[in-house]
């Protein structure tokens, strides 16, 4: 009886083990398949709301006919979806430019790259006053973005446009202390970004952010006097892990985004807001 009862306890024992061992097998494989492994075949990407949805959207139903299955998640938080990224999470995101991106990489670091272009928000120079830059007067007003990123931005925009000329080596964020040459004497008047299109009878001419311009009914590709162009640093990018940037999925996935479908749909939809940035 009591050989019968150790018997019995072993097999249960020896059950219960491998139903547990089974347990974390399975578990493991879960896992593997919630990291959206590349070798699955499945990218998961993550994207912002907004036009990145959107776009992202178009994307996963034209890859789905390339048997390359998209799983989208959508943040509100721009930290977090590095941090998803980097913490294997999310195979891909979608939503920063890279100045953002080694912002955080500094901060955090983070061993993201850089994998490919994606669309573009273009800041452009506006004017009530004039039909081009180069009629602007000496000591004529400008209007740029008060805070730093937007404003340095704009002084970028400007010494492209060739109204003035920065010091060397002020990175992506000048400010106006960093103008180095100002022949014609310009008045830079630091304003609230959203703000610039109501004020823009104020100055003579303005650098303007895409979306505060559509919303103005400003259309950037037509009614600008300059406009930043696709090889801009400020076009937002296809980010990945340092590891996995020569993967062919995602590979295959650029070629989906970066498509004349994907293109057609940005130009239709957005009509000069947003543009490609390939």
């Amino acid at each position: 009886m009591k050989k019968w009862i150790l018997s019995s306890v072993l097999v249960l024992l020896i059950a219960a083990l491998a139903a547990c061992g089974g347990s974390k097998e399975e578990s493991a494989d879960k896992g593997e398949k919630a990291e959206g492994l590349l070798s699955d075949g499945k990218l998961i990407v993550g994207v912002t709301a907004g036009e990145h949805e959107e776009i992202m959207e178009q994307v996963k139903e034209l890859a789905a006919k390339q048997d390359l299955e998209i799983d989208i998640k959508t943040f509100s938080d721009y930290p977090i979806v590095n941090e998803a990224l980097s913490q294997g999470d999310l195979d891909l995101n979608v939503f920063q430019h890279e100045p953002y991106l080694d912002e955080q990489k500094k901060d955090r670091n983070y061993d993201i790259v850089n994998v490919g272009n994606a669309i573009t928000t273009p800041m452009g120079v506006y004017s009530n006053k004039v039909e081009d830059l180069k009629d602007l007067k000496k000591g004529a007003k400008l209007g740029l973005p008060n805070d730093p990123t937007n404003g340095g931005r704009a002084l970028l925009l400007f010494e492209k446009a060739g109204l003035i000329k920065l010091k060397e080596g002020v990175g992506d964020t000048p400010s106006v202390k960093d103008v180095d040459e100002n022949k014609n004497d310009y008045e830079f008047v630091e304003l609230e970004a959203a703000q610039i299109p109501r004020q823009l009878d104020e100055v003579d001419a303005a650098a303007i952010n895409s979306n505060y311009a559509i919303e103005a009914g400003i259309v950037p590709t037509e009614d600008s006097l300059f406009i930043e162009d696709k090889d801009s640093p400020w076009v937002n990018i296809v980010a990945a892990r340092a590891e996995n940037k020569d993967d062919e999925a995602i590979k295959k996935f650029l070629s989906v985004y970066q498509s004349d479908e994907i293109k057609q749909f940005i130009e239709e939809t957005y009509k000069g807001s947003v543009i490609p940035g390939w």
